[in-house]
């Protein structure tokens, strides 16, 4: 198999990464915080270091502003619903995965949220038209950093910062950044930052997190049992136990550790230009053959990027490259309906996404297999 779906899910990972989430389960597979026993505290330590390897990666001093989720769609609903209230104002770019959008149009429907779509200007331009946005009740301004479509970043640091000038929060996918492009974000404006564990921090499916600033505050999304004041009724507020109610994923936050290890280890920059090596490979290839239409006339700034080929459909182009080329790529919408409207893609579009453990060779196989499908097809 080549595997060119690294922007949905990284395969495959580190071998450290189940090594870590089997010995979780084998050796110390009890509840963290839950308990004063030896394997309750070994538990606790290794998400404890696994927080720590995030503040590192990230660029935050205290650890505890990490709240670990299910995923990258938990931590954007926590940060969502538990700020905006009746009558607050949202703003949200046209590039947004259905992990913003539905949420924000859930709160639109339930509770009288008013959520505004943006696009860039001709020239790219983002803050002008943010700006043009913005009203007095503005509570929110949601935008990804990196296009899960086509692959284009959004400059993250200077709409942070007209954000704060105006006391607005900043809430950031980093879907496709996380483990790609470096953070600061102890020094950045960025008040809350979403993150998938699976995808470019090489953990374990089902893991995720929600930074938050020091002086943001949000209510917790999930109630329940925190391991603290168990004789209380009333959800306690504990940073950052009471945010995460119930069992957290131990074999899981194990194996992130691993996979962040594995990040820090190799370079965020070192994994980015390989990664943006092969790309090249791809989008140079398939610029040479007629009848591709890319989703950008640049090349991404991310190692992912969309494409159709004229006459083709893009789920049966998919599938043939699967069942007789074992390619595995992702055709369709990609849950961003909002960035298909605005590129006119209204049938989707095949997405191709190498990642570190991919060779140029695999490449050129690609490339070939399109070639003969184009062929074979038209």
């Amino acid at each position: 198999m080549i595997y060119l779906d690294n922007a949905a899910s990284t395969w495959p990972k580190p071998p450290e990464v189940a090594e870590a989430a089997k010995t979780a389960i084998s050796d110390y597979g009890a509840n963290p915080g839950r308990g004063g026993h030896q394997l309750a505290r070994r538990a606790e330590q290794t998400i404890a270091k696994t927080r720590a390897k995030l503040a590192r990666l990230f660029g935050v001093k205290d650890p505890n502003r990490f709240l670990f989720c299910f995923h990258a769609t938990h931590a954007i609903n926590q940060a969502i619903q538990g700020t905006l209230s009746s009558e607050d104002h949202v703003i949200i770019s046209g590039w947004e995965h259905n992990a913003v959008a539905r949420p924000v149009t859930a709160l639109a429907q339930t509770k009288g949220v008013r959520v505004s779509v943006v696009e860039p200007s001709a020239s790219g331009d983002w803050l002008t038209a943010i700006q043009q946005a913005v009203s007095p009740q503005t509570k929110m301004i949601i935008t990804t950093h990196g296009s899960n479509v086509t692959g284009e970043v959004m400059p993250v640091v200077e709409i942070g910062q007209y954000a704060r000038s105006k006391g607005i929060l900043y809430l950031v996918d980093a879907s496709q950044t996380a483990g790609l492009l470096p953070y600061r974000l102890d020094e950045w404006p960025i008040d809350m930052l979403a993150f998938p564990g699976h995808k470019g921090l090489y953990g374990p499916q089902g893991t995720g997190g929600l930074y938050v600033a020091e002086g943001v505050s949000i209510y917790p999304l999930l109630f329940g049992g925190t391991g603290s004041r168990s004789e209380e009724l009333e959800q306690p507020l504990d940073w950052p136990s009471g945010f995460e109610s119930g069992t957290l994923n131990t074999p899981g936050l194990a194996g992130l550790g691993a996979g962040v290890d594995f990040v820090l280890r190799t370079g965020v920059e070192c994994i980015h230009q390989h990664e943006m090596e092969l790309t090249r490979l791809l989008w140079e290839g398939l610029k040479r053959l007629n009848g591709v239409q890319l989703s950008t006339e640049e090349m991404p700034s991310l190692p992912l990027f969309s494409f159709n080929l004229d006459g083709l459909d893009g789920q049966e182009v998919a599938m043939i490259l699967d069942q007789h080329y074992d390619i595995a790529v992702r055709a369709g919408f990609h849950c961003a309906a909002l960035k298909h409207r605005s590129l006119g893609t209204e049938a989707g579009a095949i997405r191709v996404s190498p990642g570190y453990f991919n060779t140029p060779a695999e490449m050129e196989s690609f490339l070939k297999a399109i070639a003969e499908i184009q062929c074979y097809l038209s």
